[in-house]
């Protein structure tokens, strides 16, 4: 199998865990007729690895670094979609909070790992 760069990450590897359980809410919102919600949903969650993959691409640790902002603003994108389901009956508040700390761990590694790639380029 190809070997990308973005294969090594744990942040990258994290998020397409995340993104799961995310594709799973979004099947759940279908179900219940919110095809809007249940698309933005997967848009939002999805754009979380897609901008770590993509900017591990980057020539340069700036580039990638946009790539990551990208990506973690993503993820406050993803956490009040989240909110959105909760308060319209689609997931428990113990399901909320479960997600809601992943993605708040996911971003804290998003945030580190940008720091590290920036200060050990300058």
């Amino acid at each position: 199998m190809a070997q990308f760069r973005f294969m090594d990450l744990e942040i990258w590897k994290e998020s397409i865990a995340l993104n799961d359980q995310f594709f799973d809410l979004a099947d759940t919102l279908i179900e219940s007729r919110s095809f809007r919600v249940a698309e933005q949903l997967r848009s939002a969650s999805l754009s979380i690895s897609n901008n770590i993959a993509e900017g591990s691409g980057s020539l340069s640790a700036k580039e990638f670094a946009n790539f990551l902002n990208i990506s973690h603003r993503s993820i406050f994108e993803t956490a009040n979609i989240s909110f959105v389901a909760q308060r319209r009956g689609y997931i428990t508040n113990e399901n909320l909070e479960r997600l809601l700390a992943d993605l708040e761990s996911l971003s804290r590694k998003i945030t580190n790992f940008r720091k590290s790639i920036l200060n050990n380029n300058q």
